[in-house]
């Protein structure tokens, strides 16, 4: 038997008025989600514990078995991890996005968060922005490291876990009431505001009509991780595909193998294709147990509260994530049990996060489960099953309760 999850970030949502009440999950074209609903398990799941705030990195630890009220130390350290950073046990990660302000001529606590991604701009592209910006605030005390897009890491040698707000959280909102309290992590955003803006990497995009990336936003402070073994843990061999270091630093925490996809950026036109192959090489080519597919597409689009590009996104994944995975995995006899489910709801309205239950859909090509329900969330309600924390779903897969 083998195992994977589905994992569409921020794939739940809200009724929407101009969908006919409906959300984007129930609005979208999804044939074969539906269709394997008819067969699977549909209940809903909280993924966040209460008190604690909504990210996908406490409800994604949860969905791979880690209680993140044990395990959570802060999202920028896992992210850290991905990308090779030496952690030591006194330094704070922090993460580091490149967002877009306005440029209009106010005083710097008066502008306004426009993009928390700089219109999702390449790692490349980011990267050149980066150096500048090292070439100026980077010493002995603060490091800048380069992660994927538009998210980055600094490392605070000696520093202290600080509350900073995140940027998606006040988009659209003059940006004086989030700044962090911290004089120096203050200065050095004030700073690079400066540094960037009139980039001239930032005045080409501007010519394009894309966002220029123009102001380094820190936030989500955390200490070195501590996650135990998956393999360990679950006794199944495990294989992380996910375009972001969030993901693949948990992975790598976690020691499970973390799969390379050319093409996959987080982004609404990432590789759909190339980590259902992922996976379908991970279960039958080599030695894994278990393959976890993370596609940021819908959290990104309800960020940016594009109604349509996250419907697009969604039937994306029934389209070119799950349909290749369950034909190829049929087609070569394979026994497996598939999980598909978001981390948690980023509803358009509020174009962030929230701590509400998600649905999920369960099913086994061995069996055929009676009186399921439509894979959406009034089909999750009506069920009736409520999974009171979502570390439990892992044992729930691998029915090992």
């Amino acid at each position: 038997m083998k195992y994977i999850v589905v994992l569409g970030d921020g794939m739940a949502d809200e009724p929407i008025e101009s969908l006919g009440n409906k959300t984007p999950l129930e609005y979208a074209s999804t044939p074969v989600m539906d269709s394997l609903s008819k067969k699977s398990e549909v209940g809903l799941v909280q993924t966040i514990p209460e008190g604690m705030k909504p990210g996908s990195d406490t409800a994604n630890l949860s969905v791979l078995g880690y209680d993140p009220s044990i395990y959570y130390s802060g999202r920028s350290p896992l992210e850290a991890l991905s990308i090779g950073v030496p952690m030591k046990e006194d330094d704070i990660a922090i993460r580091c996005n490149i967002v877009t302000l306005s440029d209009d001529e106010v005083p710097f606590e008066e502008k306004t968060i426009i993009d928390h991604s700089s219109g999702e701009i390449s790692t490349k592209d980011c990267a050149v922005l980066l150096k500048e910006v090292q070439k100026v605030l980077q010493d002995e005390i603060y490091q800048f490291y380069v992660g994927t897009s538009y998210r980055h890491c600094l490392i605070w040698n000696q520093g202290s876990v600080l509350e900073l707000t995140q940027p998606h959280d006040v988009l659209g909102q003059q940006i004086g009431q989030y700044l962090p309290t911290d004089e120096r992590l203050n200065s050095m955003m004030r700073k690079s505001y400066e540094i960037l803006n009139h980039h001239p990497l930032n005045e080409e995009r501007r010519k394009n009509g894309l966002n220029p990336a123009n102001c380094c936003w820190f936030w989500g402070a955390g200490t070195k991780p501590k996650v135990t073994s998956f393999e360990e843990k679950t006794g199944k061999k495990g294989m992380m595909i996910s375009a972001v270091d969030l993901l693949k630093g948990i992975a790598v925490g976690a020691k499970m193998g973390v799969a390379m996809v050319e093409g996959a950026n987080g982004g609404l036109e990432t590789n759909y294709e190339g980590k259902a192959m992922a996976a379908i090489d991970a279960l039958t080519k080599e030695s894994y147990d278990f393959a976890y597919i993370h596609v940021e597409a819908p959290d990104e689009m309800g960020h940016q509260g594009s109604v349509e590009k996250k419907i697009k996104a969604i039937e994306n994944i029934d389209q070119r994530v799950v349909k290749p995975l369950i034909t190829q995995l049929d087609a070569a006899g394979v026994d497996y049990r598939l999980m598909i489910l978001p981390d948690h709801p980023t509803p358009i309205r509020l174009r962030t996060h929230t701590a509400g239950s998600v649905p999920y859909m369960l099913y086994d090509s061995t069996k055929s489960y009676e009186g399921a329900y439509a894979y959406n969330e009034a089909g999750a309600k009506a069920s009736d099953i409520l999974i009171p924390h979502g570390y439990q779903m892992i044992d729930k897969l691998f029915e090992n309760k």
